[in-house]
């Protein structure tokens, strides 16, 4: 637990410093960078290829995603059309983490990638460089996702019951889930104080998005229990792999953003 809580802290304050002090976008596009980069390694590692060189190309194909992305969809109207996708993705991955969880073939799990890597990184990229409060849409969207995985995390240790998804991840529970809505309910309670948005809209949204945040977490795990693993990678002390603290992340990118658009805010 402590080298978990160390490791936590440092990425906090790394994220900080890069969101809250460095305001030049180039250092936001190096960051987002570095970390797709280790994402797509991890994930390549789900597609049980041969040799290391297939794995490079698989993460070379996820970085032509994002700059396809970013040369032919990064209008906003255009723009709009990735986050919809992503939104249908999310739906189709819900599906699969229900109703056929032991469907895990190499094709779809890289598919299943392209889908989850691009639109994510893309949409943190443009919120933070393009909208007029990028930082702050930015820190909401982790919120989310931090909210549902902290309150998750000790109400499912303190009264976890019931198990969330037992063909995927046996330690999600319905009272975990439970726990972060109430702690996203909360926080999105309190956020309306100083967002200009009408309370119940936000609140309603927030926790949509807190919803899919888990939905991404579930697809990750569906992958590493197909695979036999208990982690995506061993980069992060007390926490694994990258995508072991991006999975959440991944789904609630484009989902919070679309919601915020929905609300008026964006660019």
């Amino acid at each position: 637990m402590r080298t978990r809580i160390l490791t936590a802290l440092v990425l906090c304050l790394v994220i900080a410093v890069v969101l809250l002090l460095l305001s030049d976008p180039v250092y936001y596009g190096i960051l987002l960078g570095l970390i797709l980069v280790a994402a797509a390694w991890e994930w390549s590692g789900f597609l049980k290829l041969p040799v290391p060189a297939a794995r490079l190309s698989y993460v070379l194909l996820v970085l032509a995603g994002c700059a396809v992305t970013r040369v032919y969809f990064w209008a906003p109207d255009q723009f709009l059309r990735v986050l919809q996708g992503a939104l249908l993705w999310w739906i189709f991955a819900l599906i699969w983490v229900v109703r056929a969880p032991a469907q895990v073939g190499r094709w779809l799990a890289a598919l299943a990638g392209l889908f989850t890597l691009v639109p994510s990184i893309m949409t943190l990229l443009r919120v933070i460089t393009d909208w007029p409060q990028g930082v702050r849409a930015v820190l909401l969207i982790v919120g989310v996702a931090v909210a549902m995985d902290t309150g998750g995390y000790f109400a499912g240790r303190a009264f976890g019951r019931h198990r969330l998804a037992p063909r995927v991840s046996p330690g999600k529970t319905w009272e975990g889930l439970a726990g972060g809505l109430l702690l996203l309910f909360l926080l999105a309670l309190l956020l309306t104080l100083w967002l200009p948005y009408a309370r119940w809209p936000f609140v309603t949204l927030a926790l949509v998005s807190g919803g899919f945040s888990v939905v991404g977490d579930l697809t990750e795990s569906l992958l590493k229990r197909a695979n036999g693993l208990k982690d995506s990678g061993r980069l992060l002390p007390g926490h694994g792999g990258v995508l072991d603290r991006l999975d959440s992340i991944t789904a609630a990118a484009p989902i919070t953003t679309l919601c915020l658009i929905w609300l008026g805010a964006g660019a």
